[in-house]
């Protein structure tokens, strides 16, 4: 059984899909042990309570440096028993010293088609708001491990989800993360729990399953 903790900053939608495929079992050797937040207003912490799960808040702006703030939120995760890390619309980027800590067990989940629409300042209902002013057909998710880049990291799974003519950013918003957001980090959080996944080159290669 693995510990995941999951670090939100909003409203915590992609934490819900996670909390009810723990308990149906779809996820499956996988216990959430944590949910941290950056804002204490996040209605993603009521998620958490709900189910039961331990719940932290650790606010980068009460801290005098990125630095301290990693070693605080550093330590908020090994308090948790972290093994495995879901970024699940957390706002603040990752400071070094947590993402040396837990190498390649770090996953983060992006409304888009990396390479498409990502990088600094690409969050939110502004990645929808780019992909339909630049008129693209094709959107979708992406959930990578996280390196020290933004987006950067090596890419575990895609799915592409028809723009519609249409489209606004919010119907666009809400049909990926339905279609796309949802399972696929689900389905990236149980690759991770069985240990499945290796790195090579900085490319993602995937077991096949034993089950």
């Amino acid at each position: 059984m693995k510990n995941l903790v999951v670090l939100v900053s909003g409203n915590g939608t992609n934490l819900q899909a996670l909390i009810d495929a723990i308990q149906s079992g779809v996820l499956r050797n996988c216990r959430l042990a944590g949910v941290v937040s950056n804002n204490e207003r996040a209605y993603a912490l009521e998620r958490g309570r709900a189910a039961r799960v331990p719940t932290r808040v650790v606010d980068h702006r009460a801290f005098a440096s990125r630095e301290t703030f990693g070693v605080a939120l550093l330590e908020t995760l090994r308090t948790l028993e972290a093994d495995v890390i879901a970024l699940a619309g957390f706002l603040v980027v990752l400071p070094p010293v947590v993402i040396e800590a837990y190498p390649n067990r770090i996953v983060n989940v992006h409304p888009s088609l990396i390479p498409s629409f990502c990088g600094k300042g690409s969050y939110g209902l502004k990645i929808h708001q780019n992909a339909l002013a630049r008129g693209v057909k094709i959107s979708g998710a992406t959930v990578h491990l996280v390196d020290q880049g933004t987006d950067t990291g090596p890419i575990l799974l895609q799915k592409a989800v028809p723009v519609l003519e249409d489209d606004t950013p919010e119907t666009l918003q809400q049909r990926i993360m339905q279609e796309a957001e949802y399972p696929l980090l689900v389905e990236a959080i149980q690759l991770l729990v069985d240990e499945r996944v290796e790195i090579r080159d900085g490319r993602t290669k995937i077991s096949p399953s034993t089950e």
